[in-house]
Order: structure tokens, then sequence, then C-alpha cells
């Protein structure tokens, strides 16, 4: 599919470019397009922009992830097909290790995702040998299989792309969850520590870069999160989309209406 760069959705069609040729890889599942295509429908009432709420949750996530013993990345498809670069550039600044963990699983697209991250350069994938795997009990579906280096030991995990369930059974584990998702009111959304409310595309990239800035600096990092409400940082997320579709429905921003075709016709 050509995608020609001057269209008003160009990014949005490179995009779903990436996922489908990753389903033609086996590397993403036909419900991982559906969980895409929901997420676009939140990134339409953000503006399909990183906003202040994001930003302030983004340098909260990149102090946390610089203050954590062991700290790991959670991968699933989706992830893997759209920011593998950043996610492997994320996991070296910051010392996390690099854990696949899928809710639809299989041997053979673990280690496709694995090796995925391996051509953008990551040294080590886990979460693909069952000699280390076990299980968190709590979590009925299949992401209850973590590695025993991994997650399953991990101070911090960030979780982009996930669900409620695993966000929940991790915070009662004891460990601090960074979760990218761009519904507020996802359980994901509301169970996290810091919930960066916005589209990986953009937040990953940006996240790399706060890190990179942050890092050496502990008494800022310490700040940051010592300021950072992750509820209060929701509900500036909420009123983002709500003023944003306030200004929508008094006619803001949208098109003009469209006249309708002259026409050739004598009028009766």
């Amino acid at each position: 599919m050509e995608i020609f760069p001057n269209h008003p959705r160009a990014e949005s069609l490179r995009i779903r470019k990436k996922l489908s040729e990753a389903f033609e890889k086996g590397i993403v599942v036909p419900e991982g397009l559906a969980a895409h295509g929901r997420g676009e429908a939140f990134d339409y009432l953000l503006g399909e922009a990183t906003t202040e709420p994001a930003r302030r949750a983004i340098g909260a996530g990149a102090a946390l992830l610089l203050t954590s013993s062991r700290p790991v990345i959670s991968v699933n498809g989706n992830a893997a097909a759209l920011v593998a670069s950043e996610l492997v550039k994320l996991s070296e600044l910051t010392g996390a290790a690099l854990e696949v963990n899928l809710f639809h699983p299989s041997p053979e697209r673990e280690q496709k995702i694995a090796e995925l991250l391996r051509k953008e350069g990551a040294r080590e994938v886990l979460g693909t040998d069952p000699n280390y795997a076990t299980t968190i009990p709590e979590i009925q579906s299949h992401r209850r299989k973590v590695d025993k280096r991994g997650i399953f030991q991990a101070d911090t995990v960030l979780v982009p792309l996930e669900d409620g369930d695993r966000t929940q059974a991790l915070r009662r584990m004891g460990k601090k969850v960074i979760a990218i998702d761009l519904n507020p009111l996802s359980r994901t959304s509301l169970s996290a520590d810091i919930t960066i409310v916005d589209n990986i595309v953009r937040a990953l990239p940006l996240l790399v870069k706060t890190v990179e800035n942050l890092r050496g600096r502990p008494d800022e990092q310490r700040e940051i999160l010592r300021r950072f409400d992750n509820r209060k940082n929701l509900l500036e997320s909420l009123a983002t989309i709500l003023s944003r579709l306030q200004r929508l429905s008094s006619g803001e921003g949208l098109l003009p209406s469209a006249s309708p075709p002259a026409s050739s016709e004598p009028i009766p």
C-alpha cells in the first residue's frame, strides 16, 4: 500500500501498515489489531498529540525507571511492531530487562518477537525460555506466565498496552507499575502507579529522551516522583478530553459543512 506523505491521515496509515505487516509475520494477532483501533479512537479525543499530563507522567516514568533496582520492560506484539527500537534503547539507558509477555502466546510468536528485539540491538530477551518460567497464580490469562529472572522479581514493570488484571496483580505483589494507555478510564490506567495517557509511538521516543536528560541527576529524579500524583494526572487527562470535546461541539476547529454539489438539472 502506497502512503502519500500529504495524506491527512498519513501517520495513522503508516502505523496501521506496520501492524498489518507484523500480523502477516506472526508477531501481532487479530486481537491486537482490534485493540489498536480502540486506542486510536481515544487518540482522536486527545487530538492525536501528547498532552501536558502525559508529559508529566513521562517525566515520572523516566524518574522511576532510573531509581529502580530491578526494572523490567514487558513487551507484547503491538509494542514490538511499533516501537521495538525505542524499547531496546530504553532498556540500554535504564538497565531494564526486556521480557516478552503475551495475552495470546505461542512459542513461535514469542521467538519472533524476541528476534525482532535482537535485530534492533537487544542483547538479552527474557520470557522465551521455559526453564525460567513461573506463574502469578491470581492472574487467569496467559499473562500469568512470567520469567523468574524478570517480571517475577522486578521492583518496577513498564507495561505498554496492558490488561488491567495483570497490572492489579503486579501492584498486589508490591511492584511499581508504569502504564502506557490511551484510555484514562481503563483498569490499567486506574491501577498503575504512573499512567502515561498517550500513543505509544509518541510516548516511547519522549520517554527515551527524558531518561537521557535525567540520567545522573538523582535529586531531580526523586523530586519529580515526590510531586507526581497519578490520580490527579488522570483527572487532568480527562479534563483535557472534555475541554477538547466542548470546543469541538461548539463548532471550533471543525471543517465547514460541505455545500451540496451544483446541479445541472433544471429546477422543476
